[in-house]
């Protein structure tokens, strides 16, 4: 229905309509405005409860377990379930609320133009009334003026007592009104005739069509309401498809928690590797005494014997290499271990978790030791390009972070071997004592050994046995290597290893450390064994000296057929 046909007489309360309808519309953004803040607020309230429940540990200390990985994993998804009600937050601004103050500026704008068109036309049609009527007034009073002069002359005419210029004077007087009269009747037919015209286009064409223009605004007022309220629905329906997801996952990670795995880890954090304590050895203190005449024994251990089992024969006192008296310094297990100070090959350790912190220790080391190699090949391929192209840089410029960058790889792969050392000590030592552990299964006792002043079990010195093992890497300046010593004494009298190639070096090494050889610049040696990724490669000389060189230092050349060598 058109509101100027139905509603032509109704401009007051269109006025009234139209501002309600901007007022409902602005209460509706106030309450988009609102609930985007209650996201916001949710969204912010969540990151920081994730992040006050997050692990501020580093990697390493973080627990391995399933109940916790999966309770990380629910923070995780907890973290992106908060950024969707911040995308929620983010789409309310932008596509509802900001659309609906815009349209809000823009639709008062509108109606302000209408309601000034309105009232123009009003004014208009009000001007034409007042003429109209001014003119009626006019007419009006020239009819009765001249009524009067009509009465005068009519009484002067029929007055013979008047004198004849009374009666002209009135006589006149009443053809003027009377003309007057005619001219006001005239004016306000013609200004009747104008408000008519002007009252007809007022109601039938103005004021139709400001009202459809206002009817118009108020419809699309109405349809960008029904739009926001989609867009406010949408916004929430967009991130359905990722909360679920988020859901999802932490479903998953309710499935993931394992009990058997938590327990095995339990077990692999903190088994220690040592045995349980054996028993305690019987302490015969009876035989330093002499049986007395009453019981009628006679006793037939001589006099000397007697005095050496006083002095000190077997079993009179506990051996304190015996492992029953061992673990009278070992009984922490369900007290208070005693403290060790944290030491460099973690010997304060239980042998289990020192096996696992050198190994640790070693592929970190093994990592850095790559990104040295990585930089020392970046810094060859580029001093080459320099040496083929000289206008790029001086070649002879990078010669010193080269040699920094070798330096730090020869440290680097100095502290491997170190670690790998005493790597292999805890595994054989872990090797052996599953040995004796069998051993003592078969013949209910522990063979003897010593206590470590840290509490973790090491073979006397005088029972231990060394299986000689071929050394893969030249030990630390400064610490030579038992193990190299036994393996040359166990094959000094084999037949010499056969010739894999040749080197030539490209720097001279002083070969200071024990088990490496000295070379000098541009010489050529015979390869016997090649690298095993420590970066020591075996060469003998022409005159037969053996030893380590360093492989960075030299440019190898193997044989196709290095066995018929």
């Amino acid at each position: 229905m058109s509101w100027g046909t139905e509603l032509w007489d109704q401009f007051d309360n269109l006025d009234k309509h139209t501002q309600w309808g901007i007022d409902f519309l602005e209460r509706y953004a106030k309450f988009v405005k609102e609930r985007l803040d209650i996201e916001q607020n949710y969204a912010k309230q969540l990151r920081n409860l994730v992040k006050k429940y997050c692990p501020k540990r580093s990697k390493e200390e973080e627990p391995r377990f399933t109940s916790c990985l999966s309770f990380y994993s629910v923070l995780n998804e907890l973290n992106d379930y908060a950024g969707q009600r911040e995308v929620v937050a983010e789409e309310m601004a932008h596509k509802v609320y900001g659309e609906l103050m815009r349209y809000s500026q823009d639709i008062k704008a509108e109606r302000k133009h209408h309601l000034q068109e309105g009232r123009k036309a009003q004014q208009h049609l009000d001007q034409c009334w007042k003429q109209m009527d001014n003119s009626k007034r006019k007419f009006e009073r020239e009819c009765k003026e001249a009524e009067k002069s009509q009465i005068t002359y009519d009484r002067l005419d029929n007055d013979i007592n008047a004198t004849k210029s009374e009666v002209e004077k009135a006589k006149a007087q009443f053809y003027l009104r009377t003309h007057m009269a005619d001219e006001s009747k005239n004016e306000y037919a013609a200004q009747l005739q104008n408000f008519n015209a002007e009252q007809w286009k007022h109601f039938n064409n103005a004021v139709p069509h400001i009202f459809k223009n206002l009817q118009d605004m108020d419809d699309r007022r109405t349809v960008k309401l029904g739009e926001t309220y989609r867009s406010f629905a949408e916004a929430e329906r967009r991130v359905i498809p990722i909360v679920s997801k988020c859901l999802e996952g932490m479903v998953s990670a309710a499935k993931a928690v394992d009990m058997r795995r938590d327990s095995a880890i339990v077990v692999e954090s903190f088994k220690s590797g040592f045995e349980p304590p054996g028993d305690f050895p019987f302490e015969d203190f009876s035989q330093n005494l002499s049986r007395s005449g009453s019981d009628g024994t006679i006793s037939n251990t001589p006099k000397g014997d007697r005095e050496r089992d006083r002095d000190g024969a077997p079993g009179s006192r506990p051996d304190p290499k015996h492992p029953m008296s061992r673990t009278k310094n070992k009984l922490w297990l369900f007290g208070k271990k005693p403290k060790a100070p944290s030491l460099e090959d973690f010997s304060h350790l239980p042998p289990e978790q020192r096996r696992k912190r050198l190994q640790q220790r070693i592929d970190e080391l093994g990592k850095e030791l790559q990104k040295e190699m990585d930089q020392r090949d970046a810094l060859n391929k580029m001093k080459d390009v320099y040496e083929k192209n000289p206008q790029m840089g001086d070649p002879s410029s990078l010669q010193p972070k080269i040699s920094e960058t070798i330096c730090n790889m020869e440290k680097l792969r100095s502290e491997i071997h170190k670690n790998e050392t005493w790597l292999s000590e805890v595994e054989g030592k872990q090797s052996t004592r599953g040995d004796r552990r069998h051993s003592a299964d078969n013949h209910h006792h522990t063979p003897q050994g010593r206590e470590s002043p840290e509490g973790s079990y090491t073979d006397d010195t005088s029972q231990e046995h060394h299986t000689p093992q071929l050394r893969t890497s030249p030990p630390k300046p400064g610490q030579p290597n038992p193990e190299l010593h036994e393996f040359d004494d166990e094959f000094d009298d084999d037949d010499p290893l056969p010739v894999l190639g040749h080197c030539k070096a490209l720097y001279s090494f002083d070969g200071q450390n024990e088990g490496t050889l000295v070379m000098a610049e541009d010489e050529v040696l015979y390869i016997i064994e090649e690298d095993k990724g420590d970066g020591w490669t075996r060469a003998r000389k022409q005159g037969g000296e053996e030893g380590y060189v360093p492989t960075s230092y030299v440019e190898i050349t193997m044989e196709r057929n290095s066995k018929g060598s």
